[in-house]
């Protein structure tokens, strides 16, 4: 979803498994959610209002639910009419929970929307709170194949007509699993995960030049694809080019970014006859092998300095011999 979601959107989406009730009739369900925060309103329903971030969607727990119902009527009257001046995205009531005498007439006189769950507060907030963060995760729409081999994400890029869905086919083939082709929807969860998934309309879809589209699960089975992966590798297929310099060792990490978070990026040149299945399937197994701390590259380095100190140790020892 591009644009924010409207609390009726929200409402509809999460009622079944939230288990929601609209406790104002419709009123303000056109209100936009204009964030994933969400928290319960804390010192303001004692009356400092100096911190209070009201852009947040509200959650009373039992604990405010109760406070409020201790208070004198006066009080608690003048306590609602000011949590409800502020504009309030939408006000949850957890727990099954009967509002407060006199807030459903705040929210109908203010528009806010007043909705309660008849979950327990953390059981409430475990469940709304992945869904927020979804809705709101930065996207991208990047063009590439995303599969996932060995359990590792990787995200074949190139120019059109490379291969790089010839590549993936292959690979679904040796039994790894498609997740999308040609559109891949790129969402960042948290500060560095990247998430990947194939484009609604896709589902699954791959177009294979020569052929056209073909079903995938339909042809390899269902196990064959998967619905969302994170992105961990960037495979870049280019023509090969005997004049561009090609990494040979390892030792310098290539990055690239994508939503602001860096991974690694592999550069793989296409000539005639290069098997680029198995190097894919290389890829993935030494990045298992580097997140487990096997650094292949950097051993070899270690090991050929140490050699060339010894013998640059045993050269000066002999050139120092003068018996």
């Amino acid at each position: 979803m591009n644009r924010a979601p409207t609390v009726g959107e929200l409402f509809e989406r999460l009622s079944a498994p939230l288990r929601l009730e609209d406790l104002g009739g419709g009123v303000g369900m056109d209100r936009v959610v204009p964030g994933p925060d969400i928290s319960s309103p804390g010192l303001a329903l004692a009356g400092y209002v100096g911190r209070f971030v009201s852009d947040r969607l509200q959650v009373l727990g039992e604990t405010e639910v109760t406070y409020l119902d201790a208070l004198p009527q006066s009080k608690r009257r003048e306590i609602i009419e000011l949590f409800f001046s502020f504009h309030l995205p939408v006000v949850f009531v957890t727990k099954g929970q009967e509002p407060p005498e006199g807030m459903r007439e705040a929210a109908l006189a203010t528009g806010t929307p007043l909705i309660r769950t008849a979950l327990k507060t953390a059981d409430f907030y475990r469940g709304i709170k992945p869904v927020l963060e979804d809705l709101f995760a930065p996207s991208a729409t990047l063009h590439g194949s995303l599969a996932d081999v060995y359990g590792v994400g990787l995200f074949f890029t190139g120019r059109s007509g490379i291969g790089k869905s010839e590549c993936v086919l292959d690979l679904v083939e040796r039994g790894h699993r498609l997740v999308a082709d040609d559109l891949v929807v790129v969402s960042r969860r948290g500060n560095d995960v990247l998430i990947g998934r194939g484009h609604e309309l896709a589902a699954h879809h791959m177009e294979i030049r020569g052929i056209g589209l073909i079903n995938v699960p339909s042809v390899f089975g269902i196990r064959s694809v998967r619905q969302q992966k994170r992105i961990e590798v960037v495979v870049h297929l280019e023509p090969w080019d005997r004049t561009a310099p090609v990494e040979r060792t390892g030792l310098d990490a290539i990055t690239t970014t994508i939503l602001d978070v860096e991974i690694p990026k592999i550069t793989i040149p296409l000539n005639p006859g290069k098997n680029i299945t198995v190097i894919a399937e290389v890829i993935a197994m030494n990045h298992l092998l580097r997140y487990s701390g096997v650094h292949a590259a950097e051993q070899f380095n270690d090991r050929l300095i140490q050699r060339m100190q010894k013998a640059a140790a045993i050269r000066q020892y002999l050139q120092e011999d003068l018996e």
